[in-house]
């Protein structure tokens, strides 16, 4: 029996296609979109979101066009968050929404837990 395992973070169509255009660029071999945090920006921790390759720590994901990976430890931060693309003149970028984040910086990169 196959085990479903839901994804932690979702995409809306318009973060969906920017990332199909910039897999379409092509990001170099073995290379996987990388959904994550770091420490550091003016809330204690940043979202990453970027081609990397796959290490021995990752949890493998898939949305009906792509496949992301995620640090196992990076879900207990980002699970249930939803990442956007706006491409509108006044702000242009990736945006998230994070449900477990207590509070966020005004630039919406950075977030506290």
């Amino acid at each position: 029996m196959e085990t479903i395992v839901q994804n932690p973070v979702q995409f809306t169509a318009s973060a969906i296609q920017e990332i199909c255009r910039l897999i379409e660029v092509g990001q170099g071999e073995g290379m996987m979109l990388r959904v994550g945090v770091k420490g550091g920006g003016c809330s204690g921790m940043t979202y990453v979101l970027e081609f990397d390759q796959k290490m021995e720590q990752d949890e493998v994901y898939h949305t009906e066009s792509f496949p992301f990976i995620m640090n196992k430890a990076h879900g207990i931060y980002l699970t249930g968050m939803k990442v956007e693309w706006e491409g509108g003149l006044n702000s242009r970028g990736f945006t998230f929404q994070n449900p477990n984040a207590s509070s966020t910086c005004g630039c919406g990169t950075s977030f506290a837990v």
